[in-house]
């Protein structure tokens, strides 16, 4: 068993997003995105099988999908899709937000 304290990963970058891996395993990957307010992550999706979740863990802003998709996200919303499905998430303008990825399995 291990405990993660993600207070020690609490950090924003003006200029881009910041990026933390919390844990990586055979099993799965978890990593922290800090996104200062109005940072974007970039829509993507990736050539591999297995599943993506992304909690908002701080702030607001938004999970994006495919053709434009916006749904608004708030700390405690979990986002679960394909990994093979676009993805990515926009920091709302007047607020940072802090997000952690899971991917299982993790390639």
């Amino acid at each position: 068993m291990k405990l993660y304290h993600l207070s020690e990963t609490r950090e924003f970058d003006e200029k881009k997003f910041k990026r933390f891996l919390i844990h990586d395993s055979p099993y799965f990957r978890v990593l922290n995105f800090n996104l200062a307010a109005g940072q974007l992550f970039p829509v993507h999706k990736h050539s591999a099988d297995g599943q993506v979740s992304i909690q908002c863990i701080e702030g607001k802003g938004f999970f994006l999908g495919d053709e434009g998709a916006e749904i608004p996200a708030e700390a405690g919303d979990l986002l679960v899709s394909d990994i093979n499905e676009p993805h990515g998430v926009r920091a709302a303008e007047d607020s940072d937000m802090r997000i952690l990825v899971t991917i299982a399995p993790p390639f």
